[in-house]
C-alpha cells in the first residue's frame, strides 16, 4: 500500500464484537492472565491501543517493531541507553535537538558514558568514531538550522563496524523520509509534533529495523515506565489517519513561505532544504520525498528586530513545539535550545535572532501577508 493508504488502514484493530471501524479505547490497566502467554499491561507497552499505533507507524517507516512512549525525549533517551551503557562511547551531532544535547551533557558522565560531538557532516561524524564507539546519534533535517546529513553514508560506515545508528526523524516525518531504508537501526519521533499534529498530545516512538533491537528498547522501557495511556493512544491513532494530507499541505506551504522570505529585503538568511541554494539541498533531494514543513530564518535587525517582529504577528503565534495544523514561530535560543549555554549555541550557529517557523495548513497567502505586515 502507498503511505496515504497506510495512514488510514495499517495497524487498525478489528473489533469482532461490534465491527466498528475505529479501534476501541481499552481503558483497562488490569487484564486476565489465565491461558495467556503474553499479558497486556500498559507499562509493558503491549496493550491493544499501543499496538495499533505501533503497527501503523511500523508500516509508515518500514520498521520491524517499535515502542510507543509518553514523550519524544522518553523515546530518545531510552533508545540511546538501550544501545550504550557505562564505559561505552557515543558520537552525537552538535546540532541535535536541545533536549537530546542536554541529556548528553547533563547525564552521560554520571552514567559512565563518554560522548564526542561532531559537526553536522557525515565525514565529521565518521572521523569522531573511536574503537569503543557503540552508537551514533544523528538528526536530519536538524532542529533548528535544517542542516542535512548524508544518512546513507553514516549508516553504511556504522554497519560495517557493528555500531548502532539512531536518528531523530521528527522534522521530516515518515511521510518525507524513511531512514531504515537507508540503513539506520533506530528511528525516533517526537509524536507530539507531526504524528499528533494538533498541538494537544505529548508522545514519542522508537522504531527499530529488527525485532531484536526493538526488544532491547522495550526491555529497558519497562523499567523506566514511560508508557502512553489508552486515551492518548486513541487520539494519536486518529491523528495519524490524516498525516499524509496534513504533511502534503504543510510542505507545499513551507516551500512557498521559504521562497518568499528568501527574496524579502528584511530577511538575511533562510534555512530550508527545499531552496536550491541551501547547502544540503542536493543531499535532501536524494534522501527525502519532500522537504518538510519546518524552516528558520534571521531578520536584518537594522530593519526590524526579532522581538518587535514576533510581537507584531497577528495570525502566526509565538509558541513552543511544532508540527500542528496552525503555524507557530519561536526563538530557539529562548525555547527549544535554552538549556544549551550561549557558547554551545554560538558554536552550533544558533543566534539569539534566529527564528524557527513551523508552517501549518492555513492558506499560504494569509501566512505570507502576516509575515510581511510584521516586518513593516
Amino acid at each position: 500500500m502507498k503511505k496515504e493508504t497506510q495512514c488510514i488502514h495499517s495497524g487498525n484493530y478489528r473489533d469482532e464484537a461490534t465491527r466498528g471501524l475505529n479501534t476501541p479505547i481499552f481503558t483497562s490497566s488490569s487484564f486476565e492472565y489465565l491461558d495467556r502467554t503474553a499479558i497486556p499491561y500498559p507499562r509493558y507497552f503491549n496493550t491493544p491501543n499501543q499496538d495499533a499505533v505501533i503497527r501503523k507507524m511500523c508500516a509508515l517507516e518500514g520498521a520491524a517493531d517499535g515502542v510507543l512512549f509518553s514523550s519524544g525525549m522518553a523515546a530518545m533517551s531510552t533508545a540511546i541507553l538501550s544501545a550504550a551503557g557505562s564505559g561505552d562511547h557515543l558520537v552525537m551531532m552538535d546540532e541535535l535537538y536541545g533536549g537530546t544535547h542536554n541529556f548528553a551533557t547533563e547525564d552521560f558522565q554520571r552514567l559512565g558514558i563518554r560522548c564526542s560531538f561532531a559537526a553536522t557532516e557525515a565525514e565529521a561524524i565518521i572521523a569522531a568514531v573511536l574503537p569503543e564507539t557503540k552508537a551514533i546519534v544523528i538528526e536530519s533535517p536538524t532542529n533548528p538550522l535544517l542542516s542535512i546529513v548524508d544518512i546513507l553514508k553514516v549508516a553504511d560506515f556504522a554497519r560495517q563496524r557493528g555500531i548502532t545508528t539512531i536518528i531523530d526523524n521528527t522534522f521530516a516525518s515518515p511521510m518525507n523520509q524513511n531512514p531504515i531504508a537507508l540503513g539506520i537501526d533506530i528511528v525516533v519521533h517526537s509524536g507530539t509534533k507531526y504524528m499528533g499534529g494538533h498541538s494537544d498530545l505529548c508522545c514519542g516512538i522508537a522504531l527499530a529495523s529488527t525485532e531484536k533491537t526493538a526488544a532491547a528498547i522495550r526491555k529497558l522501557a519497562c523499567h523506566l515506565g514511560g508508557s502512553l495511556d489508552a486515551n492518548a493512544c486513541y487520539l494519536l491513532e486518529r491523528s495519524l489517519k490524516t498525516l499524509a494530507l496534513r504533511m502534503e499541505r504543510q510542505c507545499q506551504n513551507a516551500q512557498c513561505v521559504a521562497e518568499h522570505l528568501s527574496a524579502h529585503p528584511a530577511v538575511q538568511t533562510v534555512n530550508y532544504p527545499g531552496l536550491p541554494g541551501f547547502k544540503g539541498h542536493a543531499t535532501a533531494r536524494q534522501q527525502m520525498q519532500a522537504f518538510g514543513a519546518m524552516l528558520s530564518f534571521e531578520l536584518d535587525e537594522s530593519v526590524v528586530s526579532a522581538q518587535r517582529f514576533l510581537r507584531r504577528l497577528q495570525l502566526i503565534r509565538p509558541a513552543v513545539s511544532l508540527g500542528g495544523v496552525e503555524t507557530i514561530i519561536c526563538a530557539p535560543a529562548e525555547t527549544s535550545h535554552a538549556k544549551m549555554t550561549p557558547a554551545e549555541r554560538a558554536r552550533v550557529g544558533i543566534s539569539d535572532s534566529l527564528l524557527r517557523l513551523s508552517v501549518g495548513i492555513e492558506h499560504v497567502t494569509d501566512l505570507i501577508a502576516d509575515l510581511d505586515q510584521a516586518m513593516g
